[in-house]
């Protein structure tokens, strides 16, 4: 009986598919026609199955996996066992490589027949080098796509690059090991191009049986194509298939009919049921609109353009444009109220982002930044001519535009601020001021105080400025940002930078409209000489009485502290520059003119002078000094804020030009007071009834002097004579000299003046000649009277040096010219003390060069004439010893040198003798010229 077949041995017992297997075992077939079956691992090998013996077998494995049993089948022993089991594993084979069995590219190669990454072309850790890559770190994938965008490191890419493999896989391997590397592949390559025939020995049967199934399948292909009716083997089932398909339709075509009829019939009412929201829409529109219901609108449309925009169907068709027509005309009144101005920032935004939405053409945002533009700059134009009409139409008591009894506000003002308040940015500020040194009060000075319309055109321009240009520029920062577009979700492809440039332009031309507007208010020497530009920016006209520089100050700070919140919304430095210019022209104009005014009224203080000495320890001198300062330290005061320069500003002194034009205008401020004094020492009675008279009549009527005689005073009735006025005047120009001129210069440094020390050095040169005019001029007063009278005295009597009697004391003429110097003293020293010394040395100085020239003039002397003429002489000195200085000294020495001295004793004791004679009678009139009496009459 025959025994089944028994494999109990393999060689190799494991192994990829395609591996050569001997098998060994008992009962394994009595031939090769015997050997029925041989499956390994479930895997039938019987094509490559190779009979030796009963007890041994040679194949090759298929695609078998894992571990399992070797069965041999045979016809005589049937089925066999096994006692032991092979493991087979799947080694990937590689693209390039040979394998003489099926191989499963299902991990190869997707379903399009593509090529996967090399990752799975290439067994792990396989380099084409030889050198093992486990261990070694990548390097990043996104460098190396910088560096090579158009390669790759796939070997089984047509892009391939050689540099991406090496430095992805060998970044960190040494050159050495690189040409290792190198000649390994090298190695590879030669032995690759033997393998082919090699392979082909291998594996030649089966190959050739391969060749062999492909053959006889291609014959029975032929042989059925030939056999079968039309010459194709699927005409017959073609045929029928499409018998089959008309016997089903001529069975079930009335059926389908009926159910497609019903289909279309459910399906036109699901469609009514489903879109309902699109045929009530045009309804919803239209009540949503009219309730304010915006948002419902814009969303409502969006939904349907979503779904009915590109629809084919008829009726949704005529729906959605009777829904776009709404739309559009939605659009219109958005954009129409848009436009509308004035509207607030949030009103602009929410209006802006509903266009947005709606899709409206253009750009709605870019369109209200020019329209608002638009609208301001007409609101600027507006208000000048507004103010400029009331200017015009004004009450002409004074001829004056400063008559206007109020403040009127302007139609598009929204507020007023209150008169006397401090000027911020958005309210309406108007603060009186008077002129520098004024005794009136506001309501007493009845028309010069009235604001100005020019003034109140200022804040109001100001005004219209600071309530609307913050909404201009917040409306393009958050269209240049995208903050408009961002919260309606549509990317915002912000303002370019030609948008950008065209805002700036205008933006420019604001601050340009504005500051032009600035400058023919009240400089308009400034504009160019254009007719054009002149009536654009306004022609303002100009009154009997109209004095604007005391109201410069507060324009100055109405357009600093424009330009200060202006400069804080971070505006480019090139847009304001406008603003800044005439910021800084007004401040210097301001300076200028207010200097100029003070000068001017400092020089009408000669109509103040009441001629009332007031004495204190330091001398005596009138109001008019302190007048002087008062002014001079008001204007400081008052031009304090508009010198002092802000953070944003330029240094206002810091042009040569105006550095010198101020200077020039302080030193004349100062020197002014010098011309006043000049005018009031020299000036006659009917000069000073005339100024007096001229000044009166500039008053208004209700502050003109009455016509009373109690109230009327002639000039001539408390204007001093000459010589007084001259002393007066005097002592004021030596105290405002050394008091008050440094006080002043000191204010005008502390307080950022320029060149200051010319001014110093020029006014103190002006007062200084000032003093040496006014003295010469008393000396000229008292000197040449006194001098005339000594020589007709000193021959009163016929007198004769060489013939004359013994002399029994000081003669008159002497005593006359004492006499007159005490009328000196007292005048001098009833207004200023300090001047005493100075005028009574000068005038002794006069007395000695006199005498020394009478006694040049004697060429024959007696004994008693030597001896007279040395009494008087001695008297003379001895006098007014306190007020000697070193001319009249020398003076007397001289005259006493040409007197014969007194050689007897007798003579000498006579002369003592006369000498206190003269002293003792004249002792109460010498007191005056005592250093005692004075110190102790000024202590």
């Amino acid at each position: 009986m025959p025994k089944e077949p028994k494999v109990t041995g393999l060689s190799p017992n494991e192994g990829p598919p395609g591996t050569k297997v001997t098998i060994r075992g008992e009962n394994l077939g009595t031939g090769a026609t015997d050997l029925t079956g041989l499956t390994i691992c479930g895997v039938n090998c019987l094509l490559t199955a190779e009979w030796v013996s009963p007890s041994k077998i040679t194949c090759k494995t298929g695609l078998c996996k894992g571990k399992g049993e070797v069965i041999v089948t045979t016809r005589s022993g049937g089925l066999g066992t096994c006692t032991v089991t092979f493991r087979g594993y799947v080694m990937q084979t590689g693209p390039l490589e040979e394998s003489a069995v099926w191989i499963d590219e299902s991990t190869t190669t997707d379903k399009r027949g593509r090529s996967k990454s090399s990752s799975a072309l290439f067994r792990k850790n396989e380099d084409p080098l030889g050198m093992s890559m486990e261990g070694k770190g990548k390097f990043p994938i996104d460098q190396l796509e910088e560096m090579f965008p158009e390669g790759s490191g796939d070997p089984s890419n047509d892009k391939f690059l050689s540099e991406w493999f090496l430095i992805e896989n060998h970044h960190h391997t040494s050159f050495e090991d690189l040409k290792s590397g190198l000649s390994y592949l090298k190695r590879k390559s030669s032995q690759r191009s033997e393998g082919p025939l090699a392979f082909m020995k291998g594996n030649l049967t089966s190959i050739m049986d391969c060749q062999d199934a492909l053959a006889a399948m291609h014959q029975d292909l032929l042989k059925d194509e030939s056999t079968s009716e039309g010459g194709s083997i699927t005409e017959k089932l073609e045929s029928l298939l499409n018998k089959a398909n008309d016997s089903a339709n001529a069975m079930y075509q009335d059926v389908l009919g009926r159910k497609d009829k019903a289909d279309a019939t459910r399906n036109a009412l699901n469609v009514l049921q489903r879109f309902r929201f699109l045929f009530s829409l045009p309804g919803s529109i239209e009540r949503n609109i009219q309730n304010g219901d915006y948002d419902i609108v814009i969303n409502d449309y969006a939904k349907a353009k979503s779904l009915f925009a590109d629809t084919e169907v008829q009726v949704f068709k005529r729906v959605y444009l009777e829904v776009e027509k709404q739309i559009e005309a939605f659009r219109g009144q958005l954009t129409e109220k848009l436009m509308q101005l004035p509207s607030s920032l949030d009103e602009q935004s929410k209006l802006i982002r509903y266009l947005m939405d709606l899709g409206a053409p253009g750009d709605p945002a870019w369109d209200c930044l020019v329209n608002q533009q638009k609208w301001l700059l007409q609101l600027l134009l507006d208000c000048k001519e507004e103010h400029i009409k009331q200017a015009q139409s004004a009450p002409s008591v004074a001829g004056s535009e400063g008559d206007t009894p109020s403040h009127t506000p302007l139609k598009y003002r929204p507020s007023v601020g209150t008169p006397g308040s401090v000027f911020t940015p958005g309210r309406s500020s108007v603060k009186r001021m008077p002129s520098f040194g004024s005794t009136q009060s506001p309501d007493q000075a009845g028309w010069k105080f009235k604001t100005p319309q020019r003034v109140q055109f200022v804040d109001d321009l100001t005004d219209v400025l600071l309530e609307n240009f913050p909404d201009l520029w917040k409306l393009w920062e958050g269209y240049s940002t995208g903050s408009l577009l961002n919260e309606t979700a549509e990317k915002a492809d912000v303002a370019n930078q030609e948008k950008e440039t065209q805002f700036k332009k205008m933006v420019e031309e604001v601050m340009a409209v504005y500051s032009k507007l600035l400058r023919a208010a009240f400089l308009p020497e400034s504009l160019s000489s254009s007719p054009e530009e002149r009536i654009k920016y306004g022609v303002w006209p100009e009154g009997k009485y109209d004095n604007m520089a005391h109201w410069l100050p507060q324009f100055v700070r109405t357009i600093r502290s424009c330009y200060g919140t202006l400069s804080g919304m971070n505006l480019p430095d090139e847009t304001t520059h406008d603003v800044r210019d005439v910021a800084q022209d007004t401040r210097v104009h301001c300076v200028t003119t207010l200097l100029q005014q003070a000068t001017e009224d400092v020089k009408a203080l000669n109509d103040r002078e009441t001629w009332t000495v007031e004495r204190d320890d330091r001398g005596g001198i009138t109001t008019l000094p302190l007048l002087f300062e008062n002014i001079i330290t008001e204007l400081i005061q008052h031009l304090k804020e508009v010198v002092q320069s802000r953070a944003e500003e330029s240094e206002i002194f810091r042009g040569a030009d105006t550095r010198i034009k101020v200077s020039k205008l302080c030193e004349d401020m100062l020197s002014a007071f010098s011309v006043t004094m000049d005018q009031l020492a020299f000036r006659t009675d009917t000069e000073a009834e005339t100024t007096c008279i001229a000044s009166d009549s500039l008053l208004p009527t209700s502050q003109q002097p009455s016509s009373g005689h109690d109230e009327l005073t002639s000039p001539s009735e408390h204007i001093p004579p000459l010589e007084r006025r001259l002393v007066i005047v005097l002592s004021n120009c030596s105290h405002t000299r050394e008091k008050v001129l440094p006080k002043l210069i000191d204010l005008l440094e502390k307080n950022g003046y320029p060149e200051v020390q010319k001014v110093q050095k020029g006014s103190q040169s002006c007062f200084s000649g000032l003093d040496e005019k006014l003295f010469d001029a008393y000396l000229e007063q008292k000197a040449d009277p006194l001098v005339g009278a000594l020589e007709p005295g000193v021959y009163a009597g016929y007198f004769m040096w060489n013939d004359c009697l013994p002399p029994r004391g000081v003669r008159n003429y002497v005593k006359e010219a004492l006499m007159n110097l005490i009328a000196v003293h007292a005048e001098v020293f009833s207004i200023s003390p300090l001047l005493v010394e100075r005028v009574l040395s000068r005038l002794l100085q006069a007395l000695a060069e006199e005498m020394l020239r009478l006694m040049e003039c004697v060429t024959d002397w007696s004994r008693d004439g030597a001896i007279q003429a040395r009494l008087e002489l001695c008297a003379l000195q001895d006098a007014l010893a306190l007020y000697k200085t070193p001319e009249s000294s020398k003076s007397f020495h001289d005259a006493l040198q040409i007197v014969p001295p007194v050689t007897s004793a007798a003579d000498r004791k006579n002369l003592e003798e006369l000498m206190n004679k003269f002293k003792s009678n004249m002792q109460l009139q010498l007191t005056c010229f005592r250093s005692d009496s004075l110190k102790r009459t000024l202590v």
